[in-house]
């Protein structure tokens, strides 16, 4: 008799093929939860005032809680008050004459507009962070020796770390008498108004278009925003409806991505923006505040005070954060992003404790997930490892987890046989979110694992290099 083909089956398959068969498998696996995010985000379309909504009550919150943050947003002279809930609009809320056709200006919540142009015009190859801003601003656009100026970059200008400073008369004014030496660049934090502003000059210089031209080129036809920039003394100062402002923190939650159009396309940066920028405040990013780190200064003084920023929002929140309480509030992990407009009891630059007192409110309402708060706390309920983003990627990738409480944290990358590549972070972490950059430009194409170890509980993911 002669005997039938063999079927091939994992069973006829050696040993190695077999491991890297299901390594493969595993690795695509983990890919799936990618496309499910971005597949459960709702944009609303470019045009007309079509927004879907869902109710508080079918995500299982606290309906209850809804007219007593009311209450407070009303008492704090709130304008409008719109919360998303993966695009969605949850909760919205407009208080006297203000309707959701009605403008107000987003003071220096704007500057996080300015952060996206930036990276827009960096990804077009207009311009970089390491570029010194004497190239686009001329020498002589401060009162600093030479050498001290050359040495400042747009990236200072993104950071608040200049080093010019800010005790000066008008820290508005973008003249070079009111732009003195204070600091070397890089080694002072400072939330300083006026090298920021001069970011409008540099966006301008480097695409050869106003910022009103290329905000609306490059943003508003993506994303449906509406708005302008308008001067107000020194400053460019951004105005628009709560819904434009909404609609720009949905794109920030979606990675710089509108729907399927790429608005920022450029993963590095936008991780950068909403990551520690420096060590000096940890919880400032490019322009943007950061929640969940170790410590915290504010505008107008030197103190570094330990702690988050808000201890009673989300550790992944990240926020744009302007004078009166104009507030963009995103929270990647869970697919919530919040802003309020208006006037505030306080003068504040940046009112975070009004920040503060809306989570609190909203903490009544929303229920604690594994990947959020419970109570007025920040910690985390459990060790998370997230999947690396991009996925697959070339050549480098962010890898974030999260930590219950603080820990000596060592991350390494394996090959598909188990044999280790090599250590690339490790040293104690506080509790809370952390993300790490990986280069992969030394390595080969193919599947690797990226081991997480904290001594009391560790965690492995897939990733894919390509080549």
């Amino acid at each position: 008799m002669t005997p039938r083909p063999m079927t091939p089956t994992m069973t006829h398959i050696c040993p190695a093929m077999q491991r890297y068969a299901l390594l493969l498998l595993i690795a695509i696996a983990n890919l799936v939860p990618l496309r499910s995010r971005a597949q459960q985000l709702y944009f609303p379309p470019l045009v007309g005032s079509t927004w879907e909504t869902v109710s508080p009550a079918s995500l299982g919150w606290n309906v209850g809680a809804i007219d007593t943050l009311r209450t407070f947003l009303g008492d704090q002279n709130t304008r409008a008050f719109i919360l998303l809930k993966d695009g969605r609009i949850a909760i919205e809320m407009y208080f006297g004459t203000f309707t959701k056709d009605s403008a107000w200006y987003w003071a220096s919540a704007g500057k996080t507009l300015t952060s996206v142009m930036i990276g827009v015009a960096q990804r077009e190859g207009l311009l970089s962070l390491s570029d010194t801003s004497s190239r686009w601003l001329g020498t002589g656009w401060t009162s600093e020796p030479p050498e001290k100026e050359r040495a400042i970059t747009i990236r200072h200008q993104l950071t608040m770390t200049s080093g010019l400073d800010d005790g000066v008369g008008d820290p508005y004014c973008t003249e070079a008498p009111c732009l003195v030496y204070k600091a070397d660049a890089g080694t002072r934090w400072a939330y300083h108004n006026g090298p920021y502003t001069l970011l409008d000059s540099v966006l301008r210089a480097a695409t050869g278009m106003t910022i009103n031209s290329y905000f609306t080129s490059r943003i508003a036809v993506k994303t449906g925003m509406t708005g302008l920039f308008f001067r107000q003394g020194y400053n460019n100062v951004f105005a628009s409806t709560a819904r434009s402002m909404a609609r720009f923190g949905l794109l920030v939650l979606n990675r710089g991505v509108w729907g399927t159009t790429s608005v920022l396309d450029d993963t590095a940066y936008v991780q950068a923006m909403s990551s520690s920028s420096q060590q000096i405040n940890p919880s400032y990013g490019y322009l943007w505040w950061l929640n969940g780190k170790s410590s915290y200064m504010i505008p107008q003084t030197q103190i570094s005070f330990p702690g988050p920023l808000n201890p009673s929002a989300p550790a992944s929140m990240f926020a744009a954060l302007g004078k009166n309480g104009q507030f963009i509030d995103v929270v990647p992990g869970q697919n919530i992003v919040f802003v309020r407009m208006g006037d505030a009891p306080d003068n504040a630059l940046v009112p975070f404790m009004m920040n503060e007192d809306i989570w609190k409110h909203l903490n009544r309402i929303i229920p604690p997930t594994s990947t959020g708060v419970e109570g007025d706390g920040t910690v985390p309920r459990a060790f998370l490892v997230h999947q690396n983003y991009p996925n697959p990627f070339n050549p480098s990738t962010t890898i974030g987890y999260v930590l219950p409480r603080p820990a000596e944290v060592v991350v390494t990358v394996h090959d598909v046989l188990g044999r280790d590549i090599g250590r690339i972070d490790e040293g104690w972490r506080d509790a809370g979110e952390h993300v790490i950059r990986f280069d992969a430009s030394a390595l080969a194409g193919g599947v690797y694992f990226y081991r997480i170890d904290t001594g009391w509980s560790s965690g492995t993911k897939a990733m894919v290099v390509l080549r």
